[in-house]
Formats: C-alpha cells, sequence, structure tokens
C-alpha cells in the first residue's frame, strides 16, 4: 500500500507550518521574557526549536517523510532517482510548493497567536558573506546526517539526531542555522526575533543550494549508494505501508 499524494503533500505543508510557528513563537516569547539578554533569547528560540523539530519529524514522518525542507527534498529525488527510489519529478515539485506555503503560514500564525499582524515583513538584513557560507556548512551539514541515517540504517534515530543537529547549529553556525529555503521564506513574513528581510533571502536561498550540492559531493565520496536508501528519508515507515513517494 502507498500513500496518496495528497496526503503527504498535507503532511508536509502541516508540519513545516508548524516548524516554523515554533520557530517565529519561541523568538517572540524569549524577546518578551528575556528582553536584555540576546544569548538567552537565542537559547530559548534554539532550545523550543529543536525540540519542536523532533516531535515533527515522529509525528509526520511516516506518513511523507518529515521533510519540511525543499533542499532534503531535492536531494532525496536526485539521490534516488537511478535507484527508482526517492521523491518523483512531480512529488518533489508538490513537496516544494506546499512546504513554502506551509512556512508562510506558519509565521501568519505565530504572529497572530501573539496579537500582532498577521503579516509584517522583516526588516533584519541578513546580507553578509559569512552569514552564506554559514548556510552552505548548515545545510551541507544537514544533509549529510540525514542521509547517513537512512544509508546506514539509523534512520529511527532522524528525530533526536535532526533536532540535536539543528539545535547546536544555532550556535556554532554565523547565520544561526536556516538551512531550509521554505522556513527562509517563511521567516521574512514577520518582522520578529527570527524574521528575515525579503531583501536578504535569495542570498540564503542561493547559500543554501551551494550546501545541498556540497552534502550531495559527500555523500557520493563517503556513502556511494546512498540513492539507494531515499525512501528511507527521514523516517522509515512500516513496511506494509511504505512512504515510497508515489501516489
Amino acid at each position: 500500500m502507498t500513500i496518496t499524494l495528497w496526503r503527504r503533500l498535507l503532511a508536509e505543508f502541516t508540519g513545516t507550518a508548524l516548524l516554523v510557528t515554533a520557530v517565529v513563537g519561541s523568538g517572540i516569547m524569549a524577546t518578551t521574557l528575556s528582553p536584555d539578554d540576546v544569548g538567552l533569547q537565542l537559547l530559548e528560540n534554539s532550545i523550543a526549536t529543536a525540540f519542536a523539530l523532533a516531535v515533527l519529524i515522529m509525528m509526520f514522518g511516516p506518513v511523507s517523510g518529515a521533510h519540511f525542507n525543499p533542499v532534503v527534498s531535492a536531494a532525496d529525488w536526485f539521490l534516488g532517482r537511478r535507484a527508482g527510489t526517492g521523491l518523483t519529478p512531480r512529488d518533489l515539485g508538490g513537496y516544494v510548493v506546499a512546504q513554502v506555503l506551509g512556512a508562510i503560514a506558519g509565521s501568519v500564525l505565530a504572529n497572530l497567536m501573539f496579537d500582532l499582524a498577521a503579516v509584517g515583513f522583516s526588516g533584519k538584513d541578513r546580507v553578509a558573506g559569512h552569514l552564506w557560507l554559514g548556510e552552505v556548512v548548515a545545510t551541507a551539514g544537514l544533509i549529510l546526517l540525514v542521509f547517513a541515517l537512512a544509508r546506514s540504517g539509523r534512520a529511527p534515530a532522524a528525530p533526536a539526531a535532526v533536532g540535536a543537529y539543528i539545535g547546536a547549529a544555532y550556535w556554532f553556525t554565523s547565520s544561526t542555522s536556516f538551512a531550509n529555503p521554505a522556513v527562509t521564506i517563511g521567516r521574512a513574513f514577520t518582522d520578529t526575533f527570527a524574521g528575515i528581510a525579503p531583501a536578504s533571502v535569495p542570498g540564503f536561498v542561493v547559500a543554501q543550494v551551494v550546501g545541498l550540492a556540497v552534502g550531495i559531493g559527500l555523500l557520493a565520496a563517503l556513502y556511494p549508494d546512498a540513492g539507494a536508501a531515499a525512501e528511507r528519508v527521514v523516517v522509515p515507515t512500516d513496511e506494509d505501508a511504505t512512504v515510497n513517494h508515489r501516489s
């Protein structure tokens, strides 16, 4: 039995929306509770994001794979295309649209929950070479982690591992690890702690695509047959109800 495409797209939309709600909402709460301590704000934001991401992967992984991220979906298609696993081109297009729309909806929801305007475009400029380098590092590491876990048969560890990686990357990358084009776009719709100015979005997305290429290159060197495990990204499903990414 396969899971129909519309159910997978709903899972990707909802999961991405809740992820961005967690990122933006915890940022708003952090600035409210710790208005004079940016380091504490980042700590509160990163912990909430890491925990939320782990839970959301567990919740939606059995339906859609819990990608919530266009670069993960693109890597899934690219690596699995020769082995006949992973996303089809049609699925990839649907996943990306669902993820981007979900991310925007997540920002709107967080804004409304904290009694802000539904849409408030961010004025926080994030344009600098060192920030783009941080995004390359964060994205490449995420791709390598996700597919290494799937290929080595440790995909059940993905919720904790991916959550831990993103939580840590908040601190060891200069960009605070967006590592996700959909989330980057969504965060432009909130003028709060987690926001990014719309004009800064293209540079981050380009850096994330470069990180995708670097991550795939590392996978090719370290796990040459990673594509064979593309259908197990991010969380494996029961063999009798496999999410093989076909409708």
